[in-house]
């Protein structure tokens, strides 16, 4: 047997229930929660990869076994052969 204050109590929840739209659905709750755990790993990620980023040297230095180790920066023998060859 329900009481008087449980009757008005479903009875108000299922006016409430009504009102809202059921063609409407939204993420809600369970959805902001998720999207912002998914945008925190991607904060750590982009920092973690900024901190290996500048451990990295790009500069390139030549190994000292290569052919081109010893010869200036400009004149390698590829370059002086290809130019000599040309007739004109």
């Amino acid at each position: 047997m329900m009481s008087a204050t449980s009757t008005l109590a479903m009875t108000h929840f299922v006016t409430l229930a009504d009102s809202f739209d059921k063609n409407k659905v939204t993420p809600g709750v369970l959805g902001f929660i998720v999207f912002a755990v998914i945008g925190g790993a991607v904060w750590l990620l982009m920092k973690s990869m900024n901190k290996h980023m500048k451990k990295v040297d790009f500069a390139e230095q030549p190994e000292e076994g290569e052919p081109g180790a010893d010869a200036p920066a400009g004149s390698t023998a590829a370059g002086s052969t290809a130019a000599g060859s040309k007739t004109g």
